[in-house]
């Protein structure tokens, strides 16, 4: 495992702040333009899995390397909710889990050149109702269109929102770490001798 190099598929800031807090050496390689529809009749609870496994399958894997790659949506009953397109789609993502529960997944599929594994992990959160005004001022200042669900739950509207939250708060945030470690140790190979001393 030392001697593999580990990429991370992704430029989201929240995610190689995550995968650095495993105490890995990784560098980032995204490959754009990748088509990330999927079958209309696949259940939603699929789909972040689909999506990252079809991200994998882009990359021309090196021999000495290990790719990660994911899809985090959010899921309100049956419906989707991805990154929002502008502002007024953010606050009507906002409007749709305002008090209620909904589903965080995540979808995971970390590849080597003989070998992959992929995964979803799912969190259930609860928000509490939000007013117009809560809603306007997070979308306002923090500008969340770069977040599935419109947020992200260590923002100002994760403080102030979120009533409960069962299961991983790091895959609400955009990466299931402790599954990835554990994936990585299990099927890859990884030893704490492997990992950086100071994290």
């Amino acid at each position: 495992m030392s001697k593999l190099n580990i990429v991370l598929s992704s430029n989201s800031p929240r995610r190689k702040e995550l995968l650095s807090g495993l105490g890995l050496d990784f560098r980032v390689h995204v490959i754009g333009g990748i088509d990330e529809s999927y079958p209309h009749d696949l259940p939603a609870s699929d789909v972040p899995q689909y999506i990252a496994k079809k991200k994998a399958a882009a990359y021309k894997i090196a021999d000495d390397e290990i790719v990660i790659t994911a899809d985090t949506l959010v899921i309100v009953g049956n419906e989707i909710l991805g990154k929002p397109h502008d502002a007024d789609d953010a606050r009507r993502m906002l409007h749709t889990i305002s008090g209620r529960k909904h589903q965080v997944t995540t979808g995971v599929c970390i590849t080597s050149k003989d070998r992959q594994s992929a995964f979803s992990v799912t969190t259930d959160v609860a928000f509490r109702t939000l007013t117009d005004e809560e809603i306007d001022f997070y979308v306002t200042n923090y500008k969340p269109l770069d977040k599935a669900g419109a947020y992200g739950i260590q923002e100002w509207i994760g403080y102030i929102g979120v009533e409960s939250i069962h299961g991983s708060y790091f895959n609400v945030m955009g990466l299931p770490v402790q599954r990835i470690y554990s994936e990585l140790v299990s099927k890859f190979g990884l030893s704490l001798d492997d990992l950086r001393k100071e994290v």
